[in-house]
C-alpha cells in the first residue's frame, strides 16, 4: 500500500505544480492584454490632444461680428441683382437672381469666353486674320462701322467688342470661329449647358433683339436671348477663373481702332479704376474694378456687370434692369459695397490639418500598422467679417474599410467635409477636400507578419476564454 501512496502523492504534486504554471501564464497574459487598452488609451489622449492643438492653430475664434445689412436696406432699383464670389461660387446677395431677362450685350461675355478659350487651347491665334463678311457689315447698334471685306486680327476685334461693345466685329469673329453666326450660337448654349447655367437661351453672339439682326441672317423663331443674373454671374465666373487675364481687354479706358479714326473707342464700362482722374468718369470709377460688361436694348433696360478686386478678395456684380447709363453704375456700387464692406475671405483649415477622432488610418501588413492623414489643401469661405468661426464642423468619409500596404505617401484614403453656417447668412458654407497619408506604408517582413498573427491568435483566444466566465 506504501508504494502506491507515494505514487498517488507525487501525482497529485505534479497537478498541483501544472496548474500553478497554467495560472502563472494565464495572469502573465491578462496582465500584458491588461496594459494594451491602457496604453492605447494613453495613446488616444495624447493624439487627441495633438489633434486639439492642430485644430487651435488652424483655426481662430473672432468676435465681434459685422451685422450684416437686409438687402431691403440697400433700397436697389433693379429687376434683378446678383453679388457672388467667384473662387468659391458663392452667392452673397440675391433679388429675384433666377428669373431670366434681356441682358442686351452682356451676351457678348459668352463670345468673349468662346473665343479666349479657343485661343487658349491653341486652335486660333490672336494674329489671325479675320475677314469681315456681309453679316457683320450690315449689323447695327453699337459698331465699329466695319465693310464686308475688311481684314482685321482676332485681337483687334476682340478688344473692339470688349472694350467699344461693338456689334459688328462681334458677328465678324462669331462667324470666323464657327463658320456662321448660327453655328456659334449653338456653341454658345452649348456652353451655357457645361457651366451649369439654368435659364440662358442665346440667340446671336451680340445679344440684340432678333428683329434687329440683319433680315437675311435672322435666327428662325421668336426665342429671344435672356438670362437670370444668376446665369450672368456664373458666365463672369468662368471668365475670371478660366482666363484670369481677362483684364487686358476689358481695362482698357480707350483704344483707336484704325489710325484714320479720329476718335477712339470709349469703354462703356465708366466704373473702370483707370477712370479714376478722367472728369466726366471718375465720379463712377471704383477701386479695385477691372471689367466686365454693360449691355443697353429697350427691352432690356440698362444692365451691367461688374467685378472688383480688393485684398485679394474678387467679387462678381450684376445688375439688370436699371432705369438709366448712370444707374446701372450707381447700383453696382452699392452691390459692391455691401460686399467689400461686410464680407471676407477667411481662412477656416489650414493646410495639412489633422481632424479630430480621425488622425490616422489603420494599414493591414505595413510596418508600422498606424499612418496619420491629414487634408491635402487649405478651406476658405467668404463670410461675414469678425464672424466666430469656432463651430465648424469637419465629416470624414473613408474611401475603403481596409487598406492594406503598400501605400504611398500622399495617397488618397477619404475625403473630409468642412461646414460652417455662420451669423447673419442663410445659407451653410460647404467645401469637400481629400484625406491624405503623410508617411508611406511599406509592406512589414514575413518574420514581423507571423508574429503579428500569433499575437492576434493568443489575443483572440484569451477573449475567447475570458467570454465563457
Amino acid at each position: 500500500m506504501k508504494p502506491n501512496t507515494a505514487h498517488h502523492t507525487n501525482s497529485k504534486s505534479k497537478r498541483n505544480r501544472l496548474r500553478k504554471a497554467v495560472a502563472s501564464v494565464l495572469l502573465l497574459n491578462m496582465l500584458c492584454f491588461s496594459l494594451v487598452p491602457a496604453l492605447a488609451l494613453a495613446e488616444g489622449e495624447q493624439s487627441n490632444n495633438s489633434a486639439e492643438s492642430s485644430n487651435s492653430q488652424s483655426t481662430t475664434t473672432q468676435t465681434e461680428a459685422v451685422q450684416i445689412p437686409t438687402a431691403e436696406s440697400l433700397d436697389l432699383q433693379v429687376k434683378s441683382a446678383i453679388l457672388m464670389e467667384p473662387v468659391s461660387g458663392q452667392v452673397l446677395l440675391n433679388i429675384e437672381g433666377d428669373t431670366p431677362f434681356p441682358p442686351a450685350s452682356m451676351t457678348k461675355m459668352m463670345t468673349e469666353y468662346i473665343v479666349a478659350d479657343l485661343v487658349k487651347q491653341g486652335k486660333f491665334s490672336w494674329d489671325d486674320v479675320v475677314t469681315v463678311q456681309e453679316n457683320a457689315s450690315k449689323t447695327i447698334g453699337s459698331r465699329i462701322f466695319l465693310a464686308e471685306g475688311d481684314q482685321h486680327t482676332i485681337k483687334e476685334l476682340y478688344i473692339a467688342m470688349a472694350v467699344g461693345s461693338a456689334n459688328d466685329a462681334t458677328v465678324a469673329l462669331a462667324e470666323y470661329v464657327a463658320g456662321s453666326e448660327q453655328a456659334f450660337v449653338k456653341m454658345m448654349n452649348d456652353e451655357a449647358k457645361r457651366m451649369g447655367m439654368t435659364t440662358a437661351h442665346f440667340a446671336n453672339s451680340t445679344g440684340l433683339d432678333i428683329a434687329d439682326m440683319p433680315e437675311k441672317f435672322r435666327t428662325p423663331g421668336d426665342q429671344e436671348t435672356v438670362m437670370s443674373a444668376m446665369d450672368v454671374a456664373i458666365l463672369a465666373k468662368y471668365i475670371v477663373t478660366d482666363h484670369p487675364d481677362f483684364a487686358d481687354f476689358t481695362a482698357i479706358p480707350s483704344h483707336k481702332f484704325r489710325e484714320r479714326d479720329k476718335e477712339p473707342i470709349i469703354n462703356y464700362n465708366w466704373m473702370l479704376e483707370a477712370n479714376k482722374d478722367v472728369t466726366n468718369f471718375k465720379q463712377f470709377a471704383y477701386e479695385g474694378l477691372d471689367g466686365l460688361k454693360t449691355g443697353h436694348t429697350k427691352n432690356a433696360g440698362y444692365n451691367f456687370t461688374g467685378t472688383a478686386e480688393r485684398n485679394g478678395m474678387r467679387l462678381i456684380s450684376v445688375v439688370m434692369g436699371t432705369g438709366s447709363e448712370k444707374a446701372r453704375f450707381v447700383e453696382t456700387r452699392k452691390v459692391l459695397d455691401f460686399g467689400f464692406n461686410n464680407f471676407e475671405t477667411k481662412q477656416i483649415v489650414a493646410p495639412k490639418a489633422t481632424v479630430a477622432e480621425m488622425e490616422s488610418v489603420t494599414v493591414k501588413k505595413a510596418k508600422n500598422t498606424s499612418i496619420p492623414v491629414v487634408s491635402d489643401e487649405a478651406v476658405s469661405f467668404v463670410i461675414p467679417k469678425g464672424a466666430d468661426i469656432s463651430t465648424v464642423e469637419a465629416a470624414v468619409q473613408l474611401d475603403s474599410e481596409t487598406f492594406t500596404a503598400p501605400l504611398q505617401q500622399g495617397s488618397k484614403v477619404g475625403t473630409v467635409t468642412y461646414s460652417f453656417k455662420p451669423d447673419g447668412m442663410d445659407q451653410t458654407l460647404t467645401k469637400t477636400v481629400n484625406l491624405i497619408t503623410t508617411e508611406e506604408a511599406t509592406k512589414a517582413g514575413w518574420f514581423t507578419l507571423m508574429m503579428r498573427a500569433i499575437g492576434e491568435f493568443f489575443s483572440d483566444l484569451f477573449n475567447g476564454i475570458k467570454n465563457l466566465f
